[in-house]
């Protein structure tokens, strides 16, 4: 052996132990948490956004109290009322008027006063109706002024209220009570004696205003599965209108294609043998079509996004800040999440961004499908957005934050962990270049946003409401639908109206639809709305004079009157539609924020339809009016159970007033239809299922402000590439580094009553 290959050896000798050594002393180092580093200077946290705020629970009792003590009527809880009875049935802030909050936002005004709406069923009344409070100034109440006149122009009559869990439950015990009139039916039809079936509201509830008459379809009930999947064939139609419970009965009975006056008269059919019965047997808990369970073990982890130096966003009380942005979030009970006061760089950009309403449109060839249009918020899409799972619904260690509310209760109800905040790694560059001509170099920026999120579990179905804020400037609204379809009882020409998915069991076609309101404030209130699209003219070319050529140019249009800018829901939009401000940037154009929807609707119910009134706003995929205080939301909770006298009609708002230099609203619509598939089984997937729309600066700024972002990475084929200048999530300390999971816990069960047939969709 010679001397060079002695050298060899003991050289890679050499460089093996060392190798060990490092493992070695890694191995016996236990990885530290991650430390947070100091958050870059945001704009200074001076509680003015608390002037959004959802009510504390602290507050929600105050109300409570002062209403027990002042109204001189006597309350029954809300949890027990009977509609006989007097009782609060939900109390939420009550938002001041945006003069009032900008004079104390921006010009050093008084802070407005903080008040609650209360709404109270009135049914110990000579005449029964729903009336809506002012109540304030909060912590300490002392005045009460009854505002329903004032924004509805009249009481609300009393058959328009939702259906309190009270009323469920009457309903149910007369539903079982009925059934007891059928047994040997019950028994044939599906191995049961009626304890054991699942029940589902529709709505609305009727044919005619005054109407209080709901379809309820019966499920086989499977602890631990979706049971809106397990249709039995059996629906009925409960008049549940006299405000004395023992006059409810059932109106009609419905099964497997034939209409029936009473139970009786049901069990009399199928004693006779005039009545076809299918048998449906009550599934297995280990077989039973639409079981979540998983069909594997857990295998190896997936990836897991944590911040090495710790969250670079701050949130405090009801305020989020994150690299220029600033936000005020809330939860409205009834139509959900609901943002104010959206700055960057220290400029407003939105004053109010709120969800206002989703439709779900039902089609079948049984009653109960065939009569459905859910509008979720008489619901209470807030109300029913509950604890979101760690690691699935959010990121594992987002910021979780709870939300409070009353409703149908005297007591304050928290669902805790409701709404989660954090920074999402889109794995995708915001922008980038790799330049090879003239010089050799490469730019870009990771694609990183903010993401506030809510989901809402309607029964069946589940919305995810994500609100996401990039470093360009851009807002992104979207929704994802997943969760349980609701189906019918498969029979005769059932596949005109979906698909065959089990059985017995059509998945019944629907449509989604959801909109929005956008207050749009780009430099001051007094705004324009500008379309900017394209067209083709030929032109001689000039240094060719005998040829032409098709040459694009840019048409430039204000819209000058609502009636101009209300664009019909499947129409097509102008390519580029933005807000304009009154001041131009650095280039003589206005500055301007563009909105882009992202959308494929159904089609919207016609307008020959008796209660097309209630959802006009989903003729519209956007609509710009004029912001009145009068005209705060697109819609009622009461639309839902009088949609053919609607307590507020959104087509109204459209009435050809101008539009230029004035405070503005954009309406938004975004939908899909739905048919659903074998694939929808158990569960409707969110691939493929999300709408939404974007905000996106257009000449707002003099250029793209991600240039400040510090995620931005450049480097050139002139200098050390392995430096951590050049990209410094390469040197980030990750061996000593790891995240530091909160052990997981969940408590999203808490404040559910089993049993209570509030209605799926």
């Amino acid at each position: 052996m010679n001397m060079k290959t002695v050298l060899v050896l003991l050289l890679l000798a050499l460089a093996t132990i060392f190798a060990l050594v490092c493992v070695l002393l890694t191995r016996a180092r236990a990885p530290s948490a991650c430390q947070q580093q100091p958050l870059a200077q945001e704009e200074a946290d001076d509680g003015h956004s608390r002037v959004f705020a959802d009510l504390t629970p602290e507050e929600l009792a105050q109300v409570v109290q002062y209403l027990r003590v002042n109204l001189g009527v006597p309350l029954a809880d809300a949890a027990h009322a009977k509609p006989s009875d007097n009782c609060i049935a939900s109390v939420d802030v009550q938002l001041p008027a945006k003069a009032e909050v900008l004079r104390f936002l921006d010009a050093g005004g008084a802070r407005p006063p903080r008040e609650a709406l209360a709404v109270l069923y009135f049914g110990a009344q000579a005449e029964p109706n729903v009336t809506e409070y002012v109540v304030g100034p909060l912590p300490a109440p002392t005045y009460h002024r009854d505002v329903t006149v004032q924004k509805y122009g009249g009481k609300v009559p009393y058959h328009r209220r939702a259906v309190t869990g009270v009323e469920y439950a009457a309903i149910n015990e007369l539903i079982q009570k009925e059934l007891r009139k059928a047994p040997r039916f019950l028994a044939a039809c599906c191995a049961s004696d009626g304890t054991d079936l699942a029940t589902i509201t529709t709505a609305p509830r009727g044919l005619k205003s005054g109407d209080r008459t709901t379809w309820f379809v019966l499920f086989h009930g499977v602890a631990g599965s979706g049971y809106f999947v397990l249709p039995v064939g059996l629906e009925v139609l409960v008049e549940h209108g006299p405000l004395d419970v023992s006059q409810w009965y059932l109106r009609r009975i419905f099964y497997n294609g034939h209409y029936f006056h009473s139970t009786a008269e049901l069990e009399n059919a199928f004693v006779t043998k005039s009545l076809k019965v299918v048998v449906v047997q009550k599934p297995q808990e280990d077989t039973v079509l639409g079981s979540m369970r998983p069909l594997r073990s857990p295998g190896a982890p997936g990836p897991l996004q944590f911040e090495p130096q710790g969250p670079r966003y701050s949130v405090r009380d009801n305020r989020v800040t994150y690299q220029g942005w600033s936000i005020a979030f809330g939860m409205n009970p009834n139509t959900g999440p609901r943002l104010f006061d959206i700055r960057f760089r220290g400029e407003r950009i939105i004053y109010e961004l709120s969800l206002q309403e989703a439709l779900a449109l039902y089609g079948s060839n049984c009653p109960g499908g065939m009569s459905t249009r859910y509008l979720d918020g008489s619901f209470g899409i807030g109300r029913f957005a509950y604890e979101l799972v760690r690691g699935v619904d959010c990121p594992y260690m987002a910021t979780y934050v709870d939300r409070h509310y009353l409703s149908e209760s005297d007591v304050p109800r928290t669902n805790q962990n409701s709404l989660c905040i954090f920074e999402h790694d889109t794995s995708l560059p915001l922008r980038r270049h790799f330049s090879d001509t003239h010089s050799l170099y490469y730019g870009g920026l990771r694609k990183n946003t903010l993401v506030i999120r809510a989901v809402s579990t309607l029964i069946n179905y589940d919305y995810i409401w994500d609100f996401m804020f990039y470093n360009n400037g851009a807002v992104e609204v979207r929704v994802h639908a997943t969760g349980y379809i609701s189906s019918s009882f498969f029979h005769d020409q059932g596949t005109d109206y979906g698909n065959k998915v089990g059985p017995y069991t059509l998945g019944t076609m629907h449509l989604h639809h959801i909109h929005y309101k956008v207050d749009l404030d780009i430099d001051g209130q007094l705004n324009s709305l500008e379309s900017h699209d394209m067209g083709y003219q030929t032109v001689s070319i000039p240094w060719s004079p005998e040829n032409t050529l098709q040459q694009p140019f840019l048409r430039r249009e204000r819209l000058e009157r609502e009636n101009k800018a209300a664009f019909p829901l499947n129409a097509s939009l102008p390519r580029y539609l933005s807000f304009t401000g009154p001041k131009p940037n650095r280039w003589g154009h206005l500055r301007s924020y563009r909105v882009q929807v992202v959308s494929f609707p159904g089609e919207h119910l016609p307008t020959s339809s008796p209660m097309e009134k209630a959802i006009s706003w989903g003729r519209y995929k956007l609509a710009v009016t004029r912001r009145k205080e009068e005209e705060p939301t697109s819609t009622s909770v009461y639309n839902q159970n009088d949609p053919w006298t609607p307590t507020v009609t959104f087509a109204d708002f459209i009435n050809d007033e101008t539009i230029a230099n004035e405070d503005l609203v954009a309406w938004i619509s975004v939908g899909f239809l739905h048919v659903p598939h074998a694939e929808d089984i158990p569960n409707t997937v969110t691939v493929g299922n999300s709408v939404g729309f974007f905000l996106r600066p257009y000449n707002y700024f003099d250029e793209d402000p991600s240039l400040y972002s510090p995620d931005g990475i450049y480097f050139s084929s002139e200098q050390g590439i392995g430096a951590c200048g050049a990209n410094p999530l390469a040197c980030l300390p990750a061996a000593t580094c790891a995240p530091r999971l909160t052990p997981f816990q969940y408590g999203g069960f808490v404040n559910i009553s089993l049993g209570s047939p509030l209605g799926g969709h």
